[in-house]
């Protein structure tokens, strides 16, 4: 039949879509009823479209301030995560050294240990050294877990690279500090900046290491949580339709960077 013929050369087009409505599917149920206006406090039953939660995405009490710790938080996680992974990168690709190996494996420990072992691993330590839960022990705790995937992200850049291209640029008498900002680092970039951009969704989204080790920080996912047992507002729904529209339209900056610079390359 013509209908099977088509399903089979398209089959992998059409498995791909299913999969790809399967995961935006719950943002569209976010974005739908971030406009709704529930008669009661649980926003889970459409009730009439309505605009006031945009009109006041900071109506709730503390919503917005949740909001401001949690960005500034996943703002240094990121900073930090990318700059001590980068280096951790480029040492494990360039350098032989001992205990490399070793390295290489521990590296991948926080990707694959459960959060909430890690969790009580970081509570118990901050415990032993007396320090005092709040921003500080978070921040030190999202910086620690982002670590592995910018170290992942940016070393699969760095093994990809052509050294002859550094080689060509010091046979162009160019300095060590000049062949890295000329030529090393742009072309890292890419993996460096896929690196920071998952180290800030991931502290941002982080709830488990985030709760454990918060004392009386709340986070905006702790106050989602939190929210969650008395009501949910629309102003979450709100939030939520934001970032994910601001995620989207950054992908969508980058992909036209990237095909523009490759139109430019051909040319």
């Amino acid at each position: 039949m013509p209908v099977l013929r088509w399903i089979r050369r398209n089959l992998i087009v059409i498995a791909g879509l299913l999969t790809l409505a399967y995961m935006i599917l719950p943002n569209i149920v976010v974005m739908v009823f971030s406009f709704n206006k529930p008669n009661g406090r649980f926003n889970y039953a459409w009730q009439q479209f309505s605009l006031d939660a945009w009109k006041d995405p900071c109506g709730v009490a503390d919503l917005c301030g949740s909001l401001s710790l949690s960005l500034q938080i996943a703002f240094w996680a990121t900073l930090g995560a990318t700059a001590l992974g980068t280096m951790i990168a480029f040492a494990l690709v360039r350098y032989r050294f001992r205990a490399r190996g070793a390295i290489n494996s521990l590296i991948f420990l926080p990707m694959a240990m459960p959060e909430v072992v890690m969790a009580a691993s970081l509570l118990t330590l901050f415990l032993n050294m007396g320090a005092e839960l709040g921003f500080w022990t978070v921040l030190i705790a999202h910086i620690m877990f982002c670590l592995s995937f910018v170290v992942t992200a940016v070393k699969a850049r760095v093994m990809s690279m052509d050294p002859r291209l550094e080689e060509a640029a010091r046979d162009l008498y160019a300095g060590p500090v000049q062949t890295f900002v000329r030529v090393t680092l742009p072309i890292a970039a890419p993996g460096i900046a896929a690196g920071a951009l998952l180290a800030f969704a991931l502290s941002f989204d982080d709830f488990i290491i985030t709760n454990f080790n918060a004392g009386s920080t709340v986070t905006f996912p702790m106050f989602v949580w939190g929210s969650a047992q008395r009501g949910t507002p629309v102003q979450i729904n709100v939030i939520g339709t934001a970032m994910f529209v601001i995620a989207v339209l950054m992908v969508l900056v980058g992909q036209l960077i990237a095909s523009r610079r490759k139109s430019n390359a051909r040319n």
